[in-house]
């Protein structure tokens, strides 16, 4: 089974413009949106996402919705902790997507970081941080 894992240098999930994330309105409460909103940058991306090393510059203190806990993703989307690695993965896949294409650089090694999480880490895994 793979395993969802974040993968340093990639910031696609930190793309907050609300034409691209329909469903932010119904999932998030008012005073959540509102944060939302607020961190929403003229080009789109999250004000605190650091476009040079594509990290977030609050990442200790960022807001909830932007954590990937079993307890946040049951309460905002309805997956249950055995399905959160299957969820987070395709989302994650769908943000690198459409933010760096469908044959990026990014998605391949986002492929090959989860791909090879499996159950216990592979001596041949190159390091991506």
């Amino acid at each position: 089974m793979k395993k969802w894992q974040c993968m340093q240098g990639c910031g696609a999930c930190c793309y907050l413009e609300l034409s691209d994330r329909s469903e932010v309105p119904t999932i998030l409460n008012a005073e959540e949106f509102a944060l939302y909103q607020s961190l929403i940058g003229a080009d789109g991306w999250c004000i605190h996402f650091d476009p040079l090393s594509r990290r977030c510059r609050i990442y200790e203190n960022r807001p909830r919705f932007c954590r990937v806990t079993p307890e946040v993703f049951e309460d905002l989307y309805g997956v249950t902790p055995e399905e959160l690695d299957e969820f987070a993965i395709q989302c994650c896949c769908e943000h690198i997507s459409d933010r760096y294409g469908e044959q990026s650089f990014e998605l391949l090694r986002y492929e090959y970081l989860v791909g090879h999480s499996i159950d216990s880490p592979q001596e041949d895994s190159p390091p991506f941080d």
